[in-house]
C-alpha cells in the first residue's frame, strides 16, 4: 500500500496495522505532516492551549541513563523549590493568563502525598487546571492527588521495549510502569504518556509498538521528544547536526502518526524539538500538535533543571516566553486558546 492511501484509510479507520505505521515513518514524511495538520484542524481545531510549567524539584532518586537529573550525576546544582515559591510562581502564571499549571520535578522524597496535596489545594484555588508529573507513585497516592484537585498526570513509558526500557532504566520495573498508567486511567486522570525518539538501540519496529500502545491505552496526551545525550550521562555523545535532524524528522513522524491515530488527543510541540532545530515548535505545530508549555519556573532555577543541555529559553524571564510563543503562535494563523483545554471526546 503506497503512502497516500495508508493516510487516506486513516480518515475513516484509523486500525491501520504496525506495517503501515512502519511505512508512514519510513516515508519522507512531506505528506504525512500535511495530512496530520488537516487532522487537528478538523478534531482539535485552531487554539493552541499553553501550559504554564514550574520545574520545582531537579532532586531524583532514579538512575535513568538518558536523564541529566539522574542521581549519579554529581556535578549538577540541586535545588528544591519551597511550598511558597512554588504557590508564589503558579499565582504568576495566572497573572501571565495560562489556564494551566503543570507542575513537575524529579522524583524527589521530599514531597511526600500530604506536602503534594497541600500545594495541589492551593493551586486549584486560583481557578486553573493542574497537570502534575512526578513520576511513579502509589494508587492510593494518585487518588490521593486527584481527589485533592488534580486534573492531569503525564508518566511518559518512554520506550514499551522492555529489554531497552529497563537497560535505559537500571532498577526499574517496567510492569510498575505500565500499572501506574493504568492506576491513573482508573482513579479518572486525565492521562499522558510519550516516548524518546532516538535512544540507542530503539528501532522503526519498536517505535511503531509505542504508536499502538498509546492509541490502544486512549491515552488523553501524548508528548514525543527526540533523545538529546546529556555529557554527565552513560548515554553522551558529541553528535553531529545531521544525526540530530534526523532524529528531528523522526520525533516529529512519531508525533503526526499519533494524531491521526488519537485524532482529538492534546499533543504537545516539546520543547526538546526546538532545542535541536530553531523553529522545532512551529513546524510541530503544523504537524499535528496543539499545546505549547512555556517555562514559568524563574531565576537560575530555569538552568538547572537540565534534562538535556542546551535547553531554549533558560536566559529569558517568564513574561519574555509567554510573549514570543504568542507571536510564534499567531504568525501561523493558529489562536491562543482561552480554555483550560481538557480533551474533547468525540
Amino acid at each position: 500500500m503506497n503512502i497516500k492511501n495508508i493516510l487516506e484509510k486513516t480518515k475513516t479507520d484509523n486500525n491501520i496495522s504496525h506495517s503501515d505505521i512502519v511505512e508512514l515513518l519510513n516515508s519522507d514524511g512531506e505528506l504525512l505532516f500535511k495530512y496530520a495538520d488537516e487532522c487537528r484542524r478538523q478534531y482539535v481545531g485552531d487554539d493552541v492551549h499553553l501550559r504554564g510549567l514550574i520545574e520545582f524539584s531537579n532532586i531524583c532518586k532514579n538512575p535513568c541513563k538518558y536523564c541529566g537529573l539522574r542521581n549519579e550525576n554529581h556535578k549538577i546544582s540541586r535545588y528544591r523549590l519551597s511550598e511558597d515559591e512554588i504557590i508564589d510562581f503558579a499565582s504568576r502564571g495566572v497573572e501571565y493568563g495560562y489556564k494551566t499549571i503543570v507542575l513537575q520535578s524529579g522524583e524527589d522524597k521530599y514531597f511526600t502525598q500530604e506536602r503534594m496535596c497541600k500545594i495541589i489545594s492551593r493551586i486549584k484555588e486560583m481557578d486553573v487546571a493542574l497537570t502534575l508529573s512526578l513520576g511513579e507513585k502509589s494508587y492510593d497516592e494518585y487518588k490521593a492527588y486527584k481527589e485533592a484537585g488534580a486534573d492531569r498526570y503525564l508518566i511518559r513509558i518512554e520506550t514499551t521495549d522492555k529489554t531497552l526500557y529497563e537497560k535505559m532504566h537500571p532498577g526499574m520495573n517496567f510492569e510498575n510502569r505500565l500499572k501506574c498508567l493504568q492506576n491513573l486511567q482508573e482513579i479518572g486522570f486525565e492521562t499522558g504518556s510519550g516516548c524518546l525518539v532516538g535512544l540507542p538501540e530503539q528501532t522503526i519496529d519498536s517505535l511503531a509498538n509505542d504508536i499502538l500502545y498509546f492509541k490502544n491505552s486512549d491515552f488523553d496526551m501524548i508528548g514525543v521528544g527526540p533523545f538529546i545525550p546529556h555529557p554527565e550521562t552513560p548515554l553522551w555523545k558529541d553528535e553531529s547536526n545531521e544525526i540530530k535532524n534526523k532524529r528531528f524528522e523522526l520525533s516529529l513522524k512519531v508525533m503526526a502518526v499519533i494524531r491521526l491515530l488519537l485524532r482529538n488527543i492534546n499533543i504537545p510541540a516539546t520543547t526538546a524539538m526546538e532545542t535541536i532545530n530553531p523553529n522545532g515548535r512551529i513546524i510541530a505545530l503544523q504537524s499535528g500538535a496543539n499545546v505549547v508549555m512555556p517555562n514559568i519556573t524563574e531565576g537560575e532555577y530555569r538552568k538547572q533543571y537540565e534534562i538535556y543541555p542546551n535547553k531554549i529559553c533558560v536566559n529569558e524571564s517568564p513574561s519574555m516566553c509567554r510573549n514570543c510563543i504568542s507571536a510564534k503562535i499567531k504568525s501561523i494563523g493558529r489562536n491562543i486558546s482561552q480554555s483550560k483545554g481538557f480533551r474533547c471526546k468525540i
